[in-house]
């Protein structure tokens, strides 16, 4: 379950072969990037990022709670 509150920050670099989408929250001030080929699509691995920031900012709080 996710809850989105507020805006995301992309950011796009081309390596070589592949595409390097980083997500930004600048709520919490954490990031998280995947790689993929970039005929996955923008928004595929927009969208891939966004569920790894989710899990990033989830842990996070787990481990605080602790």
């Amino acid at each position: 379950m996710t809850v989105r509150r507020g805006e995301i920050l992309f950011e796009m670099v081309r390596i070589g072969a592949y595409l390097k989408v980083t997500a930004v929250d600048p709520v919490t001030n954490t990031e998280a990037a995947v790689i993929g080929p970039p005929a996955a699509g923008i928004a595929a691995l927009q969208a891939a990022a966004v569920r790894k920031l989710d899990y990033v900012n989830r842990r996070r709080k787990a481990e605080a709670e602790r």
